[in-house]
């Protein structure tokens, strides 16, 4: 008999990557265009999560100041606090915080970019507004 949560090569334990779920239901709060309860957010989820799951992690993400929530009849109703493209930003600068060597890891991921994504990034860096792109005229 196989351990709770063990796997078996190439075999699934059952459990989600670590910050699946807390990313699925970002990304269903950053669709709507509105607050969300917990039942309305575990309604917009795929599979079979309990009702106290989702509201553990609106609460976990509440804590940690990734979403905004107010009071919405006996419960409460969640916003992100950040919009997708700033969020993922704060998260690949918290990984390039955490590496001791910036210029390694900076070089790596320009290597890495498409030609479409390289020219980007240098009008980002030399153009008007460093850091937002340029508007299209």
């Amino acid at each position: 008999m196989r351990e709770r949560g063990s796997e078996v090569a190439g075999e699934p334990s059952g459990r989600r990557a670590r910050g699946e779920l807390e990313s699925s239901v970002l990304a269903v709060l950053w669709a709507a265009d509105r607050p969300l309860t917990a039942r309305q957010v575990l309604a917009e989820l795929p599979g079979d999560l309990a009702y106290t799951t989702v509201l553990t992690i609106l609460s976990r993400s509440h804590d940690k100041g990734m979403l905004v929530r107010r009071r919405e009849g006996r419960g409460h109703a969640y916003t992100p606090a950040r919009d997708e493209a700033s969020d993922t930003a704060a998260r690949m600068r918290t990984l390039l915080d955490r590496d001791s060597d910036r210029d390694a890891v900076l070089a790596r991921f320009v290597s890495g970019l498409s030609a479409g994504d390289g020219q980007l990034l240098q009008r980002l860096l030399t153009g008007p507004g460093r850091g937002r792109p340029a508007e299209e005229s």
